[in-house]
């Protein structure tokens, strides 16, 4: 089956955005299904107004996804506005969506109670949104938890259009690993780059081991029990662990006698070893700039060729 999914160029990569995201296409790739992967940086100029920084960003996440293992031969990885035929669904979707339904999307409603002044492109994200997913002709979406609804909407915009031009496009489902779909930050709250909550993943060791130092933990004293299922160190922690270290650690916090620095202490080091070769491998993609090049560049034609005959089929069912 075919899986498509993107990744904003929005700033450091966190390990909310690993979890949350990556190690789903990854486990797709390697499950042998036909990933389309892209680096969503039409829907970044909501936010991103610096070309340079957007171009820089957008390098960094192709870096990225190969640095996790993202394989060429066996996934499409391009970048959204290599594929400009997105830009003319995106108008033919438009035509068909309710303005109820982008009102209720809470992307929207979320971003402009943070302050953000909105404006169209916020408001009709949503709709690019499915149009980078149904002009690939995707069956699945891997998503976070909070990104469901984004698909839920696409699936609402695919059959409104297949109601009114006849069966044309293809209506996704969502794919989500509920047990990793929200990681907590360092704070307790969902990890976001918005909440400055994140933990790096390809920031120096020291500044690691500072933020996990810095997560929030309640004052039980160390002599006394713990509650580990209520412990944010913990709720990290378990996402790196192997099922018995998971259980061992539980364990010492319902014992007692472990303070939570020590906890994290451990949790800094299962990351730095998690993440060990994957900053091994940036490192030298960023020493080799012209092979991350030359991946879009093959991947941007590969993905051009698939949205070509879905927006002709799109075309000719509207009339153009």
């Amino acid at each position: 089956m075919r899986a498509l999914s993107g990744i904003q160029p929005s700033g450091e990569f966190h390990v909310g955005n690993y979890f949350g995201a990556m190690k789903q296409y990854i486990d797709l790739q390697n499950e042998d299904h036909e990933g389309y992967f892209f680096i969503a940086n039409y829907h970044a100029l909501t936010t991103i107004r610096d070309p340079q920084e957007l171009r820089r960003l957008t390098r960094d996440v192709a870096m990225n996804f190969l640095a996790f293992g993202l394989d060429p031969q066996r996934s499409v990885l391009f970048r959204q506005s290599d594929v400009p035929q997105v830009t003319e669904l995106t108008w033919f979707l438009s035509c068909v969506t309710p303005m109820g339904l982008l009102e209720r999307c809470h992307a929207f409603k979320d971003k402009v109670s943070q302050g953000i002044s909105p404006d169209h492109g916020l408001f009709a994200y949503p709709v690019l949104m499915a149009a980078d997913i149904l002009i690939y002709d995707s069956n699945l979406v891997p998503v976070g938890q909070d990104q469901k609804q984004h698909v839920e909407v696409t699936r609402d915009i695919a059959i409104k259009f297949n109601e009114a031009f006849g069966q044309v496009l293809e209506v996704p489902e969502p794919y989500i690993l509920p047990q990793v779909a929200v990681v907590p930050g360092v704070d307790g709250r969902k990890m976001s780059k918005s909440y400055g909550n994140v933990i790096p993943v390809f920031e120096t060791d020291k500044a690691i081991r500072k933020r996990i130092m810095g997560i929030v933990t309640d004052s039980t004293p160390v002599e006394d029990p713990k509650d580990p299922d209520k412990c944010n160190v913990f709720a990290l922690y378990r996402l790196f662990a192997d099922p018995q270290e998971t259980a061992e650690m539980a364990e010492r916090y319902r014992a007692g006698g472990m303070g939570y620095g020590e906890a994290k202490k451990q949790l800094a080091a299962l990351v730095l070893d998690y993440f060990a070769d994957a900053r091994a491998k940036k490192r030298e993609l960023e020493a080799d700039p012209s092979y991350v090049d030359d991946v879009l560049q093959a991947g941007g034609a590969r993905a051009r060729e698939k949205a070509c005959e879905v927006l002709q089929r799109c075309r000719d069912a509207t009339g153009f």
